[in-house]
């Protein structure tokens, strides 16, 4: 009697996720050293703008220095995290160019669903671990108030938060599929409005009432309200479902609208012969 040993095609596919998460730590152990100069200036840009807090105190100011502190320095982690996140995924097409692997990927058998899957899992990973290693730094250099801090309540926030995330950077990622010579510095505009609106170092409350408008539509705004509530507040999962239920409801939305603009723009490029092209 022949016994059938073909895998299953969810464990085929799982094995194919971490076949796309290896070639990402291969390609980042390569640059090794340009991973290096990123963490420095990761860290150097959070340092930099958690001393804001502590130069309000020197010209005199009265708020909560030490609260003002660890509020920059919560939004300079998340932002460089989240980021990151949406850059690894918004940088697919373009890494792929210039690694010259493009053609062989797209015509690989994996799905792009595994694909992006892989993608997306490895800045998981490799995003909260240079996160962590940034807190631990400014940790021991300045006096923050983390002591209510509810770490794991935290961690849920910036979990649920990536998958939405994740979402948006393939929406990102479509766009130098589009236009090989423009379309990554279009992916960087988007990045930035993020930035602007979604309260990293200030309130949302404080910016006009129209980006208001907008900043209930960026996951980061709920990811840093909720991370925030988590570390300075001590804030449980009573308070934190507030933020995170948005959150699981974006990534509901934009995963699947993410891959289905992604695979209308890969159609288009392998349509019009834009795979290859770099300018």
């Amino acid at each position: 009697m022949i016994r059938n040993t073909d895998k299953p095609p969810w464990l085929t596919e799982m094995v194919a996720v971490w076949g796309y998460v290896q070639r990402n730590y291969f390609l980042t152990k390569r640059y090794f050293m340009w991973e290096v100069v990123w963490l420095v200036y990761v860290t150097i840009n959070a340092m930099a703008i958690t001393f804001i807090g502590a130069g309000v105190e020197a010209v005199g100011g009265t708020v909560d220095t030490k609260f003002l502190m660890t509020y920059l320095l919560v939004g300079a982690l998340l932002w460089n995290y989240l980021s990151m996140l949406f850059d690894v995924l918004s940088e697919t097409v373009s890494w792929e160019r210039w690694e010259g692997t493009i053609e062989y990927t797209f015509m690989s058998p994996s799905s792009r669903v595994t694909h992006l899957l892989g993608m997306g899992f490895y800045a998981v990973i490799y995003g909260i671990l240079q996160t962590a290693m940034t807190l631990g730094v400014c940790y021991l250099l300045f006096d923050l108030d983390l002591s209510n801090a509810n770490y794991w309540g935290a961690l849920l926030v910036l979990s649920v938060a990536s998958v939405s995330l994740v979402g948006f950077g393939v929406v990102a990622a479509v766009l130098p599929l589009l236009s090989p010579e423009k379309g990554q510095q279009v992916s960087y505009i988007v990045s930035s409005v993020l930035l602007l609106v979604s309260g990293v170092y200030y309130k949302v409350s404080v910016l006009p009432e129209w980006m208001q408008m907008i900043a209930m539509f960026s996951p980061v705004t709920y990811a840093l309200e909720g991370s925030r509530a988590a570390l300075q507040d001590g804030a449980g999962m009573a308070e934190l479902w507030e933020s995170i239920w948005v959150l699981l409801v974006m990534g509901v939305v934009f995963v699947p609208l993410g891959l289905f603009v992604f695979h209308l723009g890969e159609s288009y490029a392998k349509r019009t012969g834009k795979l290859k092209r770099s300018g």
